[in-house]
């Protein structure tokens, strides 16, 4: 049976879940296919260009009503609640945020990222601008879910002993640091608080010029 670009995008996804990055091979994708791995070619280039499709996959599956903010939404908080939805795809995956780092946009993905530069364009920012914004606070999801992907792979151990008396604000930031959550809301919150920050006062900028 003839098999699809996309049989082979699904099955390089099986593969990664259940062998990592390390047995994403093309011959480990088309045995199993159960097609020999020169197949592959007539659908991928290469490996680089199978792992930028495996990329889009992973990310592929935004809910429509996160795809651009609901009338009246500020911009800041449609773009928090896309970057929950974005690191809640990675961590769904093995190895996902080694696929996802430094992959190029393919054809397929292009109207997603207009769409997305032209919600940011309209709130207020220049074009190369919001690929900054959008590019840094990619980093920082990837960044996060490398390391909660590296806590969730980590052996349990015991808390470190010892006398902490000594050390008292690390006991308590021991205590009230909360896990991995936590961690990414707060970073969250410092980026959007920029970036809202930025737009309020280019907006009242604009108003001033234009009044």
């Amino acid at each position: 049976m003839p098999i699809s670009r996309d049989d082979v995008v699904r099955a390089a996804v099986e593969v990664l879940d259940e062998e990592g990055l390390a047995g994403l091979t093309l011959r480990g994708v088309a045995a199993r296919l159960g097609v020999s791995a020169p197949t592959l070619y007539w659908h991928v280039r290469d490996k680089r260009h199978l792992l930028d499709l495996v990329a889009d996959r992973v990310l592929a599956d935004v809910p429509e009503s996160t795809r651009a903010p609901h009338p009246g939404e500020p911009v800041w908080e449609w773009l928090a609640e896309a970057s929950r939805v974005r690191r809640a795809l990675l961590l769904a995956h093995r190895d996902s945020v080694q696929v996802v780092a430094g992959n190029r946009p393919t054809e397929d993905s292009l109207p997603g990222i207009e769409r997305t530069l032209g919600v940011l364009v309209g709130a207020g920012l220049e074009p190369g601008e919001a690929v900054r914004v959008l590019t840094a606070l990619g980093s920082f999801i990837l960044g996060d879910a490398l390391e909660t992907q590296a806590d969730r792979d980590r052996p349990l151990e015991e808390q470190p002993g010892g006398d902490m008396a000594g050390f008292p604000t690390v006991a308590a930031a021991a205590r009230t640091a909360g896990g991995d959550d936590e961690r990414f809301e707060e970073g969250l919150a410092l980026f959007v608080g920029g970036l809202r920050a930025r737009l309020e006062e280019r907006a009242r900028g604009t108003a001033v010029a234009g009044s």
